[in-house]
């Protein structure tokens, strides 16, 4: 569902300040995968998801999303094949426009434009039925303006939106990172529940290490650009963040960048 061939990126390049910020990148993902992104500050990991979502181009390499070629496919032509889910819960919705028509906005990105409502009677009965499905009242709601939401609110509604229409490539940037505990279990419980669901291609980029051990089907290590460990799930299970902190140590030779983030 996703290949990643030879992808490397360089900021700045030839100056004082440059930056490689991927070297050298080969990734695939199966269709069904749910992989997290682990790594330190740098480590490359939102690069990675710009380049997948046709935020940036790579000076080398190509992206491939089932089998077609997107490389220089721009972000907003992508998105018929991506959705994501960012850090920030103002992210990914516009906060001056309600809950239907944000939802009806999602609808219609894989789907020819045309001078029809965006909010019919049938799709009110189909976003109801959606929003329902999260528990959080929000399907009573749909005349409500976005940006009157609380930010767990407002982050399970970017999951809907960003799962509604079944994307090839589901992308995850620390979209619990701003929440509380009790919001970012909240929104770890929705994300297990859709991506099973409806068998999501999934990649989620997180500082946490536990969260990157608890969830999903395989775990990747990112460092300075590189990807340096590749676990699967019959190795994943049982590890423990000291096994993966012992294995940093042992690949690179030197401690990894811990914080109380990456601890969990």
């Amino acid at each position: 569902m996703l290949t990643i061939k030879d992808v490397s990126l360089t900021f700045n390049e030839d100056t004082p300040d440059e930056k490689k910020a991927l070297q050298g990148i080969n990734l695939e993902l199966k269709e069904g995968e749910f992989v997290t992104v682990i790594g330190s500050n740098g480590a490359g990991k939102s690069t990675l998801m710009n380049i997948i979502s046709g935020n940036l181009v790579p000076d080398v390499g190509d992206v491939q999303i089932g089998g077609k070629t997107v490389t220089n496919l721009p972000e907003y032509k992508r998105s018929a094949y991506v959705g994501r889910v960012f850090q920030d819960p103002m992210a990914g919705t516009a906060p001056s426009m309600t809950i239907e028509e944000n939802l009806a906005m999602a609808y219609s990105r894989t789907r020819k434009r045309t001078l029809t409502r965006g909010v019919t009677k049938q799709r009110k009965v189909e976003f109801r039925d959606h929003l329902g499905s999260l528990n959080l009242g929000l399907e009573d709601r749909l005349n409500a303006k976005v940006g009157l939401l609380s930010g767990g609110e407002r982050q399970a509604l970017s999951l809907l939106m960003a799962t509604f229409t079944r994307p090839n490539i589901l992308l995850l940037d620390e979209h619990t990172a701003a929440l509380d505990p009790s919001r970012a279990a909240l929104i770890t419980k929705l994300t297990k529940e859709v991506v099973a669901e409806h068998g999501l291609t999934t990649l989620m980029v997180t500082h946490n290490m536990q969260q990157a051990l608890d969830l999903g089907t395989r775990l990747i290590m990112m460092d300075k650009g590189q990807i340096i460990l590749d676990i699967d799930e019959s190795k994943k299970q049982g590890l423990a963040i000291e096994d993966l902190l012992k294995e940093f140590q042992r690949i690179r030779g030197e401690q990894f960048e811990s914080d109380r983030a990456v601890l969990g």
